[in-house]
């Protein structure tokens, strides 16, 4: 009976976090982590931290889910902007933080490898996923965006007093807690906005916080979910990528609300903190459920040459509009027609398959989350023709007047978009 169980339940992949003991090495992950997985519904399966894992992920198949949840600081040079140098900090500044976060300031570049190929594994798939604390710094870097390296000497120094924000107390490890502010009609704010009697608008809680690193540069396709009062994102979702019950599920909080728990009680500070992982697991059996139909689907008809030519053209238009979205026009270089193939295929194609048409829904990261932005980048592309055939017309004198004039209005915004961000932080802590 176990042996069909193990079969049935949905498998969640938790990569391992290595500590010394008894001079060797030992892989662990947090009970808490394990206990909500099980409680509602899934497997936990944990991936070692091994040298070489990374590259033997798909071994671990089927994948309905992964959880990342603890470790050490993820290696610089894995976020830093292009052109950027290893640190901003001085000397100093790293020695300093090499003494204070001593126990997460020993880089493990084996696990990074690991945590970031499971995570655009994920994106690839839409395979659900979940990352507290690290596991969301993980997402976040996976997915284009950078990390603070250390936040009170980047971030939180250079805000008022009244909006400073400790975000580690070793002297009150488990029990330290800062406030948040949840961002409305998203996740995090419907699973907590019964607390404390407000069922709708703005919405505070006490979370805990284990970290000296954190978000710097949201990647681009995530949407905030909650603010500390220094401004730091402590949540953030893929809105086109959220859908528990259709098996999609992309999340990041930077705190534990599995451990934010009453003093010597398993009892949680808020009903909404187990809420993470219930959807979560919702989502991986939701995902499950399609990955079976699929494997339970008829095999396809051969295709002859002509045919499966046209098949290599239009997964490779799909390719493009996955790395367009999940890494940005910098990243790829492609023409519009190469782009426009696959849309006109989804768009005229009515004879599918139902294994063909189950396959197209399973590449959520590839054509459903790509549509809107792929759009949008052709009326940029179009628009940028335009301009260019202006300016073409235009005479040296003039271009160079518009170039100073763009110059000029280039500086306005950036003073413009401070002062509102500054605007923003102090409305979240007013």
């Amino acid at each position: 009976m176990s042996s069909d169980l193990s079969v049935i339940l949905p498998r969640v992949l938790i990569v391992s976090r290595r500590t010394l003991r008894k001079n060797k090495f030992v892989d662990f992950v947090g009970e808490y982590h394990l206990d909500l997985i099980v409680s509602y519904g899934a497997v936990p399966v944990i991936v070692p931290r091994v040298s070489g894992v990374h590259t033997l992920l798909t071994s671990f198949d089927p994948i309905h889910g992964v959880l990342l949840c603890e470790g050490e600081d993820i290696e610089p040079s894995w976020y830093h902007e292009e052109g950027e140098s290893k640190s901003s900090l001085s000397q100093e500044d790293l020695e300093e933080i090499r003494k204070l976060h001593a126990s997460d300031a020993a880089i493990d570049k084996e696990k990074d490898s690991i945590e970031l190929s499971l995570a655009k594994l994920c994106l690839e798939r839409n395979i659900p996923y979940l990352g507290i604390c690290r596991g969301s710094q993980v997402l976040n870097v996976a997915c284009g965006g950078t990390l603070y390296h250390d936040i009170d000497k980047e971030l939180s120094r250079k805000c008022p007093e009244s909006q400073r924000v400790m975000h580690i107390n070793y002297d009150d490890y488990d029990g330290h807690r800062h406030k948040v502010k949840l961002v409305e009609n998203t996740p995090l704010h419907r699973w907590f906005r019964g607390e404390e009697g407000k069922e709708d608008g703005e919405v505070e809680i006490w979370v805990n916080s284990y970290h000296h690193q954190g978000v710097k540069r949201l990647a681009q396709r995530f949407v905030p979910m909650a603010f500390a009062s220094d401004g730091l994102v402590e949540g953030f979702y893929d809105p086109d990528a959220y859908s528990p019950e259709d098996g999609k599920f992309i999340i990041g909080l930077q705190f534990h609300p599995e451990r934010m728990r009453k003093p010597d009680s398993d009892e949680f500070d808020y009903p909404g903190c187990p809420f993470a992982y219930k959807e979560f697991v919702k989502a991986v059996i939701a995902y499950q459920k399609k990955v079976n139909s699929l494997t339970s689907a008829p095999k396809s008809l051969k295709l002859n040459k002509e045919m499966e030519n046209k098949r290599k053209i239009i997964v490779r238009s799909f390719s493009l509009a996955k790395n367009l979205y999940t890494m940005g026009r910098g990243n790829c270089s492609s023409k519009e027609s190469e782009l426009e193939v696959g849309a006109e295929f989804l768009e005229s194609n009515t004879a599918l398959s139902v294994q063909q048409e189950n396959r197209l829904k399973q590449m959520g990261a590839t054509v459903r989350n790509a549509g809107s932005y792929v759009e949008r980048l052709k009326l940029n592309e179009s628009r940028e023709k335009m301009a260019k055939n202006v300016m073409g017309k235009m005479s040296v004198e003039q271009l160079s007047d518009l170039l100073s004039f763009y110059r000029t209005m280039g500086q306005i915004c950036s003073q413009v978009l401070e002062r509102k961000l500054h605007d923003v932080v102090n409305d979240l802590n007013s």
